[in-house]
């Protein structure tokens, strides 16, 4: 028979559950939690940039930032022809820092 652990202890609030699963939702891909590490480290960038650093196409990368701005986890500057994003809910690189510091994975 396997031991069992002690149950944890979650003191979450409603509110904060809310939050953290509403950025798990909406940062719930691949691509998008890669353009959230990008702009972790940078303080913004631009569609290209981002296309060219993750390579992929940038309408992709375009698709998920619009995503990810509509739901107020990015904000966006124009200059010129160019767009630039980067991150209005800081909170979004906390919950993905949780999730790496996971020890099964």
């Amino acid at each position: 028979m396997a031991p069992t652990s002690a149950p944890v202890e979650m003191n979450l609030s409603i509110e904060k559950m809310e939050k953290v699963a509403f950025i798990l939702k909406t940062t719930a891909h691949p691509t998008r939690i890669a353009i959230v590490q990008l702009l972790a480290a940078q303080e913004s960038l631009s569609v290209n940039d981002i296309s060219e650093r993750l390579n992929i196409e940038q309408s992709l990368a375009s698709h998920h930032l619009s995503g990810m701005k509509l739901k107020g986890i990015l904000s966006s500057s124009r200059d010129g022809k160019n767009v630039f994003y980067s991150l209005k809910m800081r909170e979004v690189v906390d919950v993905i820092q949780c999730i790496a510091a996971c020890t099964f994975l």
